[in-house]
């Protein structure tokens, strides 16, 4: 068991240990929950979109990246076209 001092302003240090053992590092967010008499500390994951892929289901299949671009590219001509023309 570990064991933490509050400061004064009601801040604590997590120790090492349990740092160590939630893979807690320099930046991350935690939780507190209360449940009862206690509380419990969660981390926070950062998740990259990498990790979010596939959690939605598809609409349509993915057609690649060059149709995409090629769609992105002629939506933005088309504004183009639109402010030169006003």
């Amino acid at each position: 068991m570990n064991k933490a001092k509050i400061t004064f302003k009601g801040q604590v240090t997590i120790p090492k240990e349990i740092r160590n053992a939630l893979a807690i590092k320099e930046g991350d967010s935690v939780i507190f929950m209360v449940e009862g008499d206690h509380a419990i500390l969660r981390p926070i994951k950062k998740k990259s979109l990498l990790d979010l892929y596939g959690t939605l289901p598809a609409t349509r299949p993915y057609p690649g990246l060059e149709p995409i671009r090629g769609e992105v590219h002629h939506k933005i001509a088309k504004r183009f076209d639109r402010k030169g023309s006003e």
